[in-house]
């Protein structure tokens, strides 16, 4: 059985790049998962519009990023649609600016944190629509027609009765798509992103660490998980119909006992 030296990861310069490779993964994560919950919500309203036109766009979009591998939408976002941008913008992006430096030194106005952040939003969006969709759809069709009876607007009755109850509804899912963008933004060191896994990497390149540095980082990735899990769940908009329904259900014991 070969002897771990973790002193070559967790220390000095390899444990610099771990660092940073887990905040770089933490806010290429926060960014996937803000775009990706925006464009679903877009392409939800327009589904639900109940216009051909809308419905196409909207199935040609999940199709095209459900059954097409993330890693090839990764690569040709980076060197294909890059390339197409106005020369002007990506002048500026390739730019220094001080202004784009988040915290733990993570520099998000790149070609590759922006590529990085697309790529995972844009593929984690159509998976969203579908499971969202799913909840919405569980919402008793008598809510919808008491709702336009008083006078709902198409909007409010999205915002007020079915976005609330559907994203209850799928929470759970929805959870499980966050959790695989994290996952899944390891394969944004194809395009040379320096989040945690290509920093692991690179590790193994520079001492040959390989077991240690890739034991470090699936532990990270563990944790990362397990973490973000228990806090979208707790946070979730199920989450506080369960503490009613639990305070609720000690009200009526406490009564039966009485």
């Amino acid at each position: 059985m070969p002897t771990l030296d973790w002193q070559g990861v967790l220390t000095g310069q390899p444990l610099q790049w771990i660092l940073s490779g887990f905040l770089t993964t933490l806010w290429v994560t926060l960014a996937g998962a803000i775009l990706a919950s925006l464009l679903a919500l877009l392409f939800l309203l327009l589904r639900l519009s109940g216009r051909r036109f809308g419905s196409a766009v909207v199935n040609g979009w999940v199709s095209l990023f459900r059954n097409t591998p993330l890693l090839v939408q990764l690569l040709f976002w980076y060197f294909a649609a890059w390339n197409w941008l106005p020369q002007v913008f990506r002048d500026v992006v390739n730019a220094d600016h001080n202004w784009s430096i988040l915290p733990g030194d993570v520099w998000w106005f790149t070609p590759e944190f922006l590529c990085s952040a697309w790529g995972l939003g844009v593929f984690t969006s159509a998976f969203l629509i579908e499971e969202v969709e799913s909840g919405l759809r569980s919402v008793p069709a008598g809510q919808r027609e008491a709702a336009l009876a008083q006078g709902f607007s198409p909007w409010r009755l999205f915002r007020y009765i079915l976005l609330p109850q559907g994203l209850a509804n799928a929470w759970q899912p929805v959870v499980g798509q966050y959790l695989n963008l994290m996952k899944l933004s390891s394969l944004a060191s194809g395009i040379g992103f320096a989040e945690l896994t290509c920093q692991v990497r690179q590790i193994e390149s520079y001492n040959a660490h390989a077991l240690e540095a890739f034991t470090v980082g699936t532990v990270l990735y563990l944790l990362t998980g397990v973490v973000m899990g228990l806090l979208l769940v707790r946070i979730g908009p199920g989450a506080k119909r369960k503490h009613q329904a639990m305070v609720t259900t000690g009200s009526e014991k406490h009564d039966c006992r009485t």
